[in-house]
Formats: C-alpha cells, structure tokens, sequence
C-alpha cells in the first residue's frame, strides 16, 4: 500500500510532509505535490504533517477521489523530486478549503 496526495493539496501545495519523508518519495509540479507509489515505504510520517489534510492511504482514499491513486503515479513518472521544505504560495491559506480544484491543477 501507498499513500496519496488528493485534491485539497491543489494550489495550497504545503511542503511540510517532504520534511519528514524519509525515502524523498514526493515529487513537485507548479501547484500540486504527488507521491511517487514505487518509492513509497508506508511510513505515514506524512499524513499528520499536512496542513491541508490532503494525504491518505491508499486504501482509505474517499470514493470521490480514488482518481487521485492513478493521477499521482502518472505524475510521479514525470515531475522532479521535492526533498525540502518550501514556503507554500503566498495565496495557499485562501485556497485550503476551497473544493472541486481538479480543473487547476497545473500539469
């Protein structure tokens, strides 16, 4: 099983959870963070550290974003590895709990 970074991290794209992985199994794209699902060791040090509770087992994704499992393995292939903590976006506060932000993300 992996973990997997779901809507609620679009745009607000908090890197508190890259401190704290011990593999560097997170990957970076212009306003969204993803798990790479082969580097993934099932830790779960990331799932308390994300302020936008965007990270769930894979196992415990919700109906309504089980897409977000295929979506963060596809991206994971192509998006560069994140293995420090960055400030978020200046705007990553007012986007927290905004829903329904599939049609932002950036690829």
């Amino acid at each position: 099983m992996t973990y997997v970074v779901t809507e609620s991290c679009i745009k607000c794209k908090y890197t508190d959870c890259v401190d704290v992985c011990p593999v560097d199994c997170f990957r970076e794209g212009p306003n969204f963070l993803v798990i790479d699902p082969d580097e993934c060791i099932d830790c779960t040090l990331c799932v308390s550290e994300c302020p936008a509770e965007a990270i769930f087992a894979e196992d415990d994704v919700p109906a309504a974003q089980q897409h977000f499992t295929a979506l963060n393995a596809e991206l994971a292939k192509q998006w560069p590895a994140i293995i420090e903590r960055k400030e978020p976006p200046a705007d990553a506060d007012e986007w927290l709990k905004v829903k329904e932000k599939l049609k932002l993300l950036e690829r």
